[in-house]
């Protein structure tokens, strides 16, 4: 199985910005969905961005929609999560996925169990 590898978390004031990679060892498809999901202690696991290789279309979570934005890095399997303007709000365990064989599309965002890769995560927390 791929293995995932965050970082890049950490803590901020609110109107911050923090940027996260993740880089998978290898891609065993030609084709991957990519991205991030967040979880918040009481709270379900929601779909933050994501982004396919080897095609670039992306889609992201209305409540992050024009303030993050995720880019990549193709020779490098890396997936970049860049966050301005960052809120209270979203603070949470970021996690990195990866859903082999497959484009992505804007629903998967709603659906976690599509993704078969996860990374351990890595913490975000912003402050007042």
């Amino acid at each position: 199985q791929v293995q995932l590898q965050e970082s890049g978390g950490g803590s901020v004031q609110a109107g911050g910005s923090l940027r996260l990679s993740c880089t998978a060892a290898k891609f065993t498809a030609p084709k991957n969905c990519m991205g991030w999901f967040r979880q918040t202690p009481g709270k379900e696991r929601e779909g933050v961005a994501i982004i396919e290789f080897p095609n670039s279309d992306d889609y992201y979570a209305e409540s992050v929609e024009g303030r993050f934005t995720i880019s990549k890095d193709d020779a490098n399997n890396t997936v970049y999560l860049q966050m301005n303007n960052l809120k209270v709000e979203d603070t949470s365990v970021y996690y990195c996925v990866l859903r082999p064989y497959s484009w992505c599309l804007n629903s998967m965002l709603r659906n976690r169990a599509l993704f078969a890769v996860w990374g351990e995560g890595t913490q975000v927390t912003v402050s007042k």
